[in-house]
């Protein structure tokens, strides 16, 4: 669906299975060899592994791209990603074409930057808690949100977590990596959260997943997630409207990858339906970092579609 309010996705996840690895850092200046200006490197220039993953998977990248350049195109939402450039140059993934689509770059930026707000807010409140992102990819929110006494889980489809873990390697003993599928019926076991994590609430970040799961199993998550999270845990996800769905190939990044968009929203009470914890804390829509044109846009046609075309919505237990 042409639109200047592009969307875009991270990896889901896959099976249960916990891996942890000794600290390592990579190098952070530009790889020897690798042209000026760009973000990728030839295979001479260094030992990775390939990137070879599926359709839905291989849409890491999007997110990746804007957190390591995005910032020169919109200084305002720059999130200062200490590892994705370094990430993308390690991959040698050509990302030109992905930064040449502003609407995208735009909407990733002003979406992890909700979300970094969101998780310092919440872990002021709950400093030993742990955070889990579901379908991570190789994005690293625990740079921003480690306080010291907080965890963090990463999870993600088992390829996933064989790149990341490949590539950058937990570096802490708060923070760890974990191989499971959402579109199974033990993911939430499979994270195998010890007893201390279920002390606390959990902050949940989801970002670039549920749109490309069917809606049912959507729906199953945020049930699950309800059903299992502790009172006062707070799950963050990003809404398509159900216009969106089946018309990723319009997308100008999405539809490179071949994936497609399965799961959209028509009105935000659907949000809380699965399950009767759940409650809706705050929704956010991405017009709103479209200046005037965009929240007048938003107000002119919210009536009429009921839910933001793209959203940020955060539910509570």
């Amino acid at each position: 669906m042409p639109t200047p309010l592009n969307w875009h996705g991270a990896a889901g996840a896959r099976k249960d299975h916990a891996r942890q690895a000794p600290p390592h850092h990579a190098p952070q200046g530009q790889a020897p060899g690798a042209p000026a200006g760009r973000m990728w490197a030839s295979t001479s220039d260094m030992e990775r592994p390939p990137l070879s993953l599926d359709a839905v998977p291989s849409t890491l990248v999007i997110p990746l791209a804007a957190r390591a350049a995005g910032g020169s195109f919109f200084p305002s939402l720059a999130c200062s990603d200490a590892d994705a450039a370094r990430l993308l140059r390690s991959l040698g993934v050509d990302v030109d074409a992905y930064l040449a689509d502003r609407p995208t770059v735009l909407n990733v930026l002003w979406r992890t930057r909700h979300i970094q707000r969101a998780g310092q807010a919440f872990f002021a409140r709950h400093p030993k808690a742990w955070g889990i992102n579901l379908g991570c990819g190789l994005s690293n929110y625990f740079q921003w949100l480690d306080n010291g006494q907080n965890h963090w889980v990463d999870a993600d489809l088992p390829e996933v977590i064989a790149l990341r873990l490949a590539l950058d390697p937990p570096c802490s003993r708060r923070l760890r990596s974990v191989a499971l599928d959402l579109t199974h019926a033990d993911w939430w076991q499979a994270l195998q959260l010890p007893p201390e994590a279920m002390e606390h609430p959990l902050f949940v970040v989801c970002e670039g997943v549920l749109m490309y799961l069917q809606p049912a199993q959507a729906q199953q998550v945020l049930a699950d997630f309800a059903s299992h999270a502790p009172a006062g845990s707070r799950l963050l996800i990003d809404t398509l409207h159900q216009c969106a769905v089946g018309r990723a190939r319009w997308h100008s990044s999405v539809g490179r990858t071949g994936a497609e968009f399965r799961w959209g929203i028509q009105h935000p009470d659907e949000l809380c339906s699965s399950h009767p914890r759940l409650r809706l804390a705050h929704l956010h829509s991405v017009s709103e970092c479209y200046g005037w044109w965009g929240r007048t846009s938003d107000a002119l046609w919210r009536p009429w579609l009921g839910a933001p075309l793209y959203g940020l919505a955060e539910l509570a237990v």
